[in-house]
């Protein structure tokens, strides 16, 4: 588990199959449309509010969509799904020199006589491969598809868009089996802060001269190239998690490309990262409490129970049917993991038995793989790689191992299950990063932007919902349009049929709902 905003890849899946459900209630009345999201021709200039204009080698693009290989660790996709690459530059403030190519995946809207346009999808992460993963996800936007060609791409950095590997499958098993994530001795901090530190040096030494480009505006404006060579005249976009981030910066960068977009499961770009892992603390154990209240456990005494627990496995891990040991930090981990649904509450239940009862981890084993996006083999994907490469270049702000210390108090009083777990990453995550981070928190205003769906969840865990309030101000008045979900888990749509209406109406007919629309899940 990381500080970074995380797994947004598994909350649009959790989303997808939790089922509908209902409830809404709207603040000022309905909208009007104006996101906009026609198709035009493609331009022959440079794409508009590019750093520098683009040779017209990038621009004179037009993508060669052909049968899709078999991504790693994935199945290849089938039916009406094809793939393409676009060249997009290595470093914008030289856009004719060294390119990189972006994966795409299509699947064609169904009813030709009523397209809108393109709809592009970021699923999140960091790392998340949207080639791999719409796909997967595909029938819950289904009724997107038949007026959207549903598009998905890798982010530079991501995959198959020249994806960063730091470390081996066996580098990666041995540091998830010997460091603690949670050091309370002077030895198990010096292991911590040193695997740290050893990362980034093996990041750089496998990635050098990418590591330095895979920013988070950079991708934003490799979004806009891609919007320009597919033919849309206005960017229409879907983000969830981090790909609020992504979205709120292509707003920021773009405005007046901006159209039919929505945000789902919302960063708050106001937050630098010590805020980040406070908003997380937070957020995560509120969502431990509600988890705790559904099962008719008092919250304060079940956090304590819970906390109990990873104390005694930091003492002596639990035995699993492989033969690998339960860590407190894989603990940690697997509990985190089955926050992101209310659908993986019982799973939750499940493995916290199993480990109380019977002593062994093979449950919360089960969760923390996935969410390590480890296989039955053995083998990671590099999502977590791109992850950490992709967050350390955006984030200037990296605590010191004393400030993190001096946080340690009140995170612990925030959550005294997650509190040490997110604090802690603050020193480990980007130490002697062999890269300076772009800004302390990501920029977002957008005036003159057509209106954004920003839809936060009350009991998200990673982006709490005071990130889609802080969003929707950043945006601006008339930007950003906020929607509240009164439920549970990270994402909304497909999990809240009043959630998907409202977007649905949005992104098909550009009805633009009264800011302040209420969800009831």
């Amino acid at each position: 588990m990381s500080e970074r905003v995380r797994a947004g890849a598994l909350a649009a899946a959790a989303v997808l199959l939790a089922g509908a459900m209902a409830g809404c209630t709207t603040g000022e009345g309905p909208g009007s449309s104006g996101g906009g999201g026609e198709r035009g021709a493609p331009q022959q200039q440079a794409p508009t509010g590019q750093a520098a204009a683009l040779p017209a080698a990038l621009t004179g693009q037009r993508p060669e969509w052909r049968a899709c290989p078999k991504p790693e660790g994935g199945e290849r996709p089938g039916g009406e799904w094809t793939c393409a690459s676009v060249k997009v530059p290595l470093d914008y403030k030289n856009p004719g020199g060294e390119t990189i190519g972006v994966a795409l995946i299509r699947q064609e809207a169904k009813d030709k006589d009523r397209r809108i346009g393109s709809l592009l999808f970021n699923f999140g992460g960091p790392g998340a491969s949207g080639v791999e993963l719409l796909p997967q996800f595909a029938d819950g936007y289904g009724k997107l598809g038949t007026r959207y060609d549903l598009v998905g791409f890798d982010p530079r950095g991501v995959a198959g868009s020249s994806g960063v590997r730091c470390r081996d499958d066996e580098e990666l098993a041995a540091a998830e089996a010997s460091v603690d994530l949670t050091p309370d001795t002077e030895a198990e901090t010096t292991a911590f802060l040193r695997d740290g530190a050893d990362f980034g040096k093996d990041c750089a030494a496998r990635n050098g001269t990418l590591i330095p480009h895979l920013t988070t505006s950079n991708t934003a404006r490799d979004l806009d190239l891609i919007r320009h060579v597919l033919g849309d005249r206005k960017l229409n976009y879907f983000g969830i998690s981090y790909g609020t981030q992504l979205g709120g910066t292509y707003a920021h960068l773009f405005p007046k490309n901006v159209g039919r977009t929505v945000l789902d499961a919302v960063v708050d770009p106001t937050a630098d990262s010590v805020a980040h892992a406070r908003h997380q603390t937070t957020g995560f154990q509120r969502a431990l409490d509600n988890y705790l209240a559904s099962t008719g456990e008092d919250a304060k005494a079940g956090t304590a129970r819970v906390a109990g627990l990873l104390k005694r496995i930091d003492r002596e891990p639990l035995p699993t049917s492989s033969g690998r040991d339960v860590t407190d930090s894989l603990a940690l981990t697997g509990i985190a993991q089955a926050l992101y649904a209310e659908s993986l509450w019982p799973k939750l239940t499940g493995a916290l038995e199993e480990a109380e009862r019977d002593g062994t981890g093979d449950k919360l084993l089960e969760l923390a793989d996935w969410y390590n996006n480890r296989d039955g083999s053995g083998h990671y994907s590099t999502q977590a790689h791109s992850q950490r490469v992709i967050s350390c270049a955006d984030s200037s702000r990296r605590p010191t191992t004393g400030e993190v210390k001096a946080l340690l108090p009140e995170f612990r009083r925030i959550s005294p299950v997650f509190g040490d777990f997110l604090a802690w990453d603050l020193a480990g995550w980007c130490a002697d990063w062999p890269v300076k981070g772009e800004a302390a928190h990501p920029a977002a205003s957008a005036p003159g932007a057509a209106p954004i769906l920003v839809v936060g969840t009350t009991g998200d865990p990673a982006t709490p919902y005071e990130g889609a309030q802080k969003m929707a101000a950043e945006l601006g008045p008339g930007v950003g349009v906020l929607v509240t979900n009164k439920g549970e888990g990270h994402g909304a749509y497909g999990s809240s049929s009043c959630v998907t209406g409202t977007v649905d109406d949005y992104l098909l007919d550009g009805k633009v709902p009264a800011n302040g629309t209420t969800c009831s899940s």
